[in-house]
């Protein structure tokens, strides 16, 4: 069993971004230039921006971060994106989610310029990305690219099962997975909350990505030998024997999994730091665009 380790992989990424960024400051190009905004007080979501803040110093980026409160309006929401996407010096931009319940996330993510989208979460990087075009990849789905490739993980011809159908993760995830690309050609099947007998697909699973969102739900008993886990979720859990009061767990149970297993990611330290590395990875990519 072998550790897809989402640290060591995400710092390899960052190594390569900051020789690109050390080669443009040499060669007086534009420094890239991420920006985020929060609204409200969020502790995931607090914790998340901050991680993305310091990723922007540990690779050379300059970074802006809008903090905006609870109380803000659809309307002045939509008045910084505006803002955002007029201001040259902005290569790129993402709006943390969730977003509090008396504002439209659909309406503003459709607002983000998709030259600026470096999530990849607007319909027209969406379709781009369901036609192989250069477009922004969403960022976890695009990490999980990247730690199947750095791990020689073979996806060609093989049979994947990806449970979760969200249109951040798993969906996306489906489409690219079966796509012709160096880390495609698999025959996927998307499976939900609907899917009956649902241990019998991920039985014939040679990888499986569990991005469903329900903590330690796929267990040994549903995999076969030798299986490929690539594991999404993240949950706090109470723990009485922990400092905090609680610990992280995927949507996988990784003891029982891990026995059979020829890679998987742990949780956490796997999919999560990937998801920041490749958001750094689409900034530079946007400010690539403007050379």
């Amino acid at each position: 069993m072998v550790l897809l380790d989402g640290n060591k992989t995400s710092e390899e990424i960052k190594v390569e971004i900051e020789a690109a960024v050390r080669l443009r400051k040499e060669t007086n190009k534009k420094i890239p230039h991420l920006a985020a905004v929060l609204v409200g007080t969020d502790g995931a979501s607090m914790t998340y921006v901050g991680s993305k803040v310091k990723a922007c110093a540990r690779v050379g980026f300059n970074s802006t971060l809008i903090d905006l409160p609870e109380q803000t309006t659809e309307e002045q929401l939509l008045h910084e994106i505006a803002e955002l996407n007029q201001d040259k010096d902005i290569d790129g931009f993402i709006v943390q989610l969730p977003l509090p319940k008396h504002i439209d996330e659909q309406k503003v993510l459709m607002a983000v310029d998709p030259d600026k989208d470096v999530d990849g979460f607007h319909p027209v990087n969406v379709g781009k990305m369901c036609l192989e075009l250069p477009t922004f990849l969403p960022a976890t789905p695009f990490g999980i690219l990247e730690l199947l490739e750095r791990y020689k993980i073979e996806t060609s011809g093989k049979n994947v099962v990806v449970i979760g159908r969200s249109n951040i993760v798993g969906r996306p995830m489906s489409i690219l997975l079966s796509q012709k690309r160096k880390v495609g050609d698999a025959t996927v099947t998307i499976t939900h909350s609907r899917t009956k007998d649902l241990k019998s697909i991920t039985k014939n699973a040679d990888i499986i990505v569990a991005a469903l969102g329900i903590p330690e739900f796929l267990t040994g008993d549903m995999v076969k030998e030798g299986v490929s886990i690539i594991d999404v979720g993240i949950t706090r859990i109470k723990d009485e024997s922990k400092k905090s009061g609680f610990r992280l767990v995927g949507d996988v149970h990784f003891d029982s999994v891990k026995e059979k297993s020829a890679f998987i990611t742990p949780v956490p330290g796997g999919v999560g730091p990937m998801t920041i590395a490749m958001l750094l990875k689409n900034t530079l990519l946007a400010c690539e665009r403007k050379d």
